[in-house]
């Protein structure tokens, strides 16, 4: 059964740093581009980072260049993203998903088969 589980969300204070994994099963990770996105309350859901089949191509928000990073662990067949320096825009729901490519664009309807999401919270 394709499945795609997010974990590792908290609550963390700015400045801080978490890493959030998605775990993939019914599927290799290494034949789909997988793609970060995140949705806070009220606001629409957006692009993060992805990075693609080969994983050769990352591509990143500018909102968040810099501080997150996302690879991959083909073994584990799980997707990470590292977040650094979070501030409490950084605050949302996180949600992973795959597509056929990693575009610059990040646009969530070029994704499917979408986790449930963890929920990250940067506070003090």
């Amino acid at each position: 059964q394709l499945q795609l589980v997010e974990s590792g969300g908290g609550l963390v204070q700015p400045g801080g740093s978490l890493r959030l994994s998605c775990a993939a099963s019914g599927f290799s990770v290494d034949t789909y581009g997988i793609g970060w996105f995140r949705q806070a309350p009220g606001k629409e859901r957006e692009g993060v980072s992805c990075i693609s089949s080969s994983g050769g191509i990352t591509n990143y928000a500018d909102s968040v260049k810099g501080r997150f990073t996302i690879s991959r662990d083909n073994a584990k067949n799980t997707v990470y993203l590292q977040m650094n320096s979070l501030k409490p825009e950084d605050t949302a729901v996180y949600y992973c998903a795959r597509s056929v490519w990693c575009l610059r664009t990040l646009v969530p309807g070029g994704y499917g088969s979408w986790g449930q999401g963890t929920q990250v919270t940067v506070s003090s």
